[in-house]
């Protein structure tokens, strides 16, 4: 087999941190419990088994390819980087409320009700921001988790 593009040597302290992670009865991400293991068997310095990329694979239950990315970014971005899944540079989804929208939902509900009314319910307050051009459109499960966030229970009269 031809040499690696990309060679794992982890030094001592390394290894002990890996083993840590591995040998940790407290609560781990799977997936990085899982990068710990794949590093420690694909270590080829004097310590490390050198596993192949194959044989981990196979180990571990996931695709070649996870191994070698793992390998590639133990080089080329580093120790920490190699353990944490990538963040997104994005939500999956982009936030309907922006502050200000959220400034401006809190402070209508906690103003006058609409006439006729006790009290704004979850379905006024999302017609009532829709209306008022807040935002395009809204459900009422947005505006009560929102609301909820705000920290604007209608039935807590004081905080504290």
């Amino acid at each position: 087999m031809s040499e690696k593009r990309y060679r794992v040597e982890l030094t001592e302290e390394e290894r002990a941190q890996l083993g840590a992670i591995v040998g940790s009865s407290g609560r781990v991400a799977r997936k990085k419990r899982m990068r710990a293991q794949v590093l420690l068997k694909i270590d080829q310095g004097p310590q490390g088994p050198g596993w192949t990329d194959e044989k981990a694979a196979e180990a571990f239950d996931v695709d070649g390819r996870t191994v070698r990315t793992i390998r590639k970014q133990l080089v080329l971005e580093g120790f920490e980087r190699a353990l944490e899944r990538k963040k997104r540079a994005e939500p999956p989804r982009k936030p309907i409320f922006d502050t200000k929208g959220e400034g401006e939902l809190l402070a209508l509900a906690a103003g006058k009700a609409p006439d006729g009314r006790a009290r704004w319910t979850l379905r006024l307050l999302a017609g009532e921001v829709v209306r008022l051009k807040i935002v395009e459109s809204v459900s009422h499960e947005t505006v009560r988790a929102v609301l909820k966030k705000g920290i604007c229970n209608r039935t807590v009269r004081k905080h504290g």
